[in-house]
């Protein structure tokens, strides 16, 4: 077979994970390759995505910053040229806060990032085996439009999101038991433009009941939470919704009511609700991002006949809805379609078994780890998705019976280096949707994602340098963390 080219580190895909591994590691002097299966890269940030929200959860519901790193830095480069929302206003700062950004913008400064940085593509290539001796993975078996071909590495890193490879490789991993609850449903996200906002606002005006979303009405208490309170008062404070998504009030209306009432009439399908998030374009402008409105009830995207079924039914769906949404929302009767994405996202999938697997008691006690990587501020929940398409009217799962895991006190907690290296498997690093958890973790975060591949990529060119395989360097992860902190990781000080 014939080899294409040997590098310190190759990584396997080239979502937003894969290109903050690459940046990372390169800038560390690994010679390092990224391949692709797309022409475009940054993944979920704006292939598959964006998730609605782009940069969300950088803060703890403490208000304390949790995630910077190569995501400040992105977002800094974007905010001074206009791409993005200023930052919120202190006393809005929590964990579902918002700090947007021009996705596309974003999707080109990555690549730009990577060149700068010295990193090597291989696009329009699909990574189909691996070769290993022993447990050690070597290098990857690639094939596009010149055949098959073998990538050789120092250490590969699997940021593909699926875990194919790490499949391939033989590493161990778990999945959602779809016969005792449902599957994180994938979707489709579409962007509108068009909007009145003044006449949307106006809506909430009137009908206050509807401004607070049915998702945190769902939680124990609500009314007392900061983020509802925070809603209600901005009804009052706001002349204007851009003026209070910007500060950080909200990041997202959902018009459950109107949802409802279109699906009764039958003009709305049952799978999602017609709310949406917010993206910053160019010159102050303010586009509606629709995540939760297409998205495919009990779909295993790990089947390749259910994953081709559920690309076919969201764009049934995006037809349906976009129609809906002109005739329901008020401000949005001249909304035209702008932008969908090329595949769907996906939420579910494998969840891999690395050298230390997060729980969700983790998220709970707020973990804290002598080998941390990163920190996160996301809840867990067993016994039911984080999403659903299951409940009519609301994207959010209603499951009776579901247990949540969240941080105590408003706090955080450490996602391990360990939780990087899959268990058994030597030469090998994790990262992304890939990073080792059980099934009752969200995975598809993009900011956490983007860090995670950050400490993958630097963890990987230590041990380039140093000549420890990725197992070894668990003895000592010191220098790693010296070398995020240097660039901007948060890894302690916080709840």
């Amino acid at each position: 077979m014939r080899i294409y080219g040997n590098y310190d580190v190759v990584i396997v895909g080239g979502g937003a994970s894969g290109c903050c591994a690459a940046i990372a590691a390169a800038r560390e002097g690994a010679n390092t390759l990224v391949i692709e299966q797309l022409g475009a890269v940054g993944g979920m940030m704006n292939i598959s995505g964006p998730p609605g929200w782009a940069f969300s959860h950088l803060y703890n519901e403490s208000g304390e910053r949790i995630i910077a790193g190569i995501v400040e830095e992105l977002y800094q480069d974007l905010y001074k040229d206009g791409l993005a929302f200023h930052p919120p206003l202190d006393q809005y700062k929590q964990l579902h806060v918002q700090t947007n950004v021009d996705v596309d913008w974003c999707g080109l400064l990555l690549f730009e990032k990577m060149r700068e940085a010295g990193v090597h593509f291989l696009l329009h290539t699909m990574a189909v085996d691996v070769l290993k001796e022993g447990n050690c993975v070597k290098g990857v078996v690639v094939e596009n439009c010149e055949g098959r071909m073998a990538v050789m590495g120092k250490i590969i890193i699997e940021a593909s999101g699926e875990g194919e490879i790490c499949k391939k490789a033989g590493v161990e991993y778990q999945q959602i038991d779809r016969t005792k609850e449902e599957l994180d449903p994938p979707s489709i996200t579409f962007h509108m433009d068009g909007i009145d906002w003044d006449k949307a606002w106006q809506y909430y005006k009137d009908n206050p009941d509807e401004w607070v979303p049915a998702w945190i009405k769902g939680m124990p208490g609500w009314e007392n939470s900061r983020v509802a309170k925070n809603r209600i008062e901005a009804l009052e404070k706001y002349d204007n919704l851009i003026d209070c998504v910007m500060d950080g009030v909200t990041d997202n209306i959902d018009y459950q009511a109107l949802t409802l009432e279109a699906i009764k009439n039958g003009d709305m399908h049952p799978y999602g609700d017609l709310g949406h998030f917010f993206t910053p374009r160019q010159f102050g402008h303010v586009q509606a991002a629709f995540q939760h409105t297409a998205q495919i009830k009990d779909c295993d995207t790990t089947n390749i006949t259910e994953w081709s079924a559920g690309e076919v039914e969201a764009r049934r769906q995006v037809v349906i809805s976009i129609k809906a949404i002109q005739k329901y929302l008020p401000g949005y009767e001249h909304a035209y379609l702008t932008r969908i994405t090329t595949t769907m996202r996906t939420r579910e999938g494998r969840h891999t078994v690395g050298d230390y697997q997060m729980v969700a008691t983790d998220v709970s006690s707020c973990a804290k780890f002598p080998d941390v990587m990163a920190k996160c501020g996301m809840s867990a929940t067993a016994g039911g998705p984080f999403h659903s398409a299951a409940t009519p009217g609301t994207a959010y799962n209603v499951t009776e019976g579901k247990v949540g895991y969240v941080p105590a006190d408003g706090g955080s907690y450490d996602i391990p280096y360990r939780a990087f290296v899959p268990k058994g498997i030597e030469g090998m690093l994790m990262t992304g949707k890939l990073v080792s958890c059980t099934p009752d973790f969200k995975r598809d975060l993009l900011p956490d994602n983007m860090i995670w591949g950050q400490a993958a990529g630097t963890a990987a060119a230590v041990c380039v340098r140093t000549g420890k395989t990725p197992r070894e360097l668990e003895a000592d992860v010191s220098e790693v963390q010296d070398i995020l902190r240097r660039n901007g990781a948060i890894l302690e000080g916080t709840k």
